[in-house]
């Protein structure tokens, strides 16, 4: 096996209806102290997001690429419970809660071991090349359709 064979980023995996992506804590993630600084979940969220999208087969650049449009956050509530700190393996936990017309609503955990750190609902909207609302290609309604009747 070759290095390039053996390296490989980060993947999420499925448990039904779930997605679990891993993620470690690095010294550019805290503040000073050691702690993840706040604005840092949203990060880990949107890269568990990417791969959740990507592991359903939805192509966002392709689609943004072709002038076809992009999802935006267009909302987040997020609960701060417990700070995460460096060197913590994380597991940021996504289930899609309810699929519209323009966009997805999200609930989103950070999770080390079996503790919550973070519970966030985040607003996915499908946004046209002008930055408007636009419903969401069909195939991926579809692909989210199928996932949430997984059990």
């Amino acid at each position: 096996m070759t290095i390039g064979e053996s390296l490989r980023p980060a993947e999420g995996r499925f448990e039904g209806r779930t997605h679990h992506f891993p993620l470690r804590v690095y010294f550019e993630d805290t503040d000073v102290a050691g702690i993840v600084y706040y604005a840092n979940y949203l990060r880990f969220m949107e890269r568990a997001r990417s791969d959740l999208l990507r592991a359903l087969d939805i192509d966002q650049r392709g689609t943004l690429e072709a002038g076809e449009g992009v999802y935006a956050v267009a909302d987040v509530s997020i609960r701060y419970k417990l700070p995460a700190k460096l060197g913590d393996d994380l597991r940021i936990v996504t289930e899609l809660q309810e699929i519209r017309a323009a966009s997805v609503l999200i609930h989103q955990r950070v999770m080390r071991g079996e503790e919550m750190l973070t519970d966030a609902l985040v607003t996915a909207a499908f946004l046209s090349p002008e930055g408007r609302p636009k419903r969401q290609p069909r195939a991926w309604v579809e692909r989210f359709e199928r996932l949430q009747g997984e059990v």
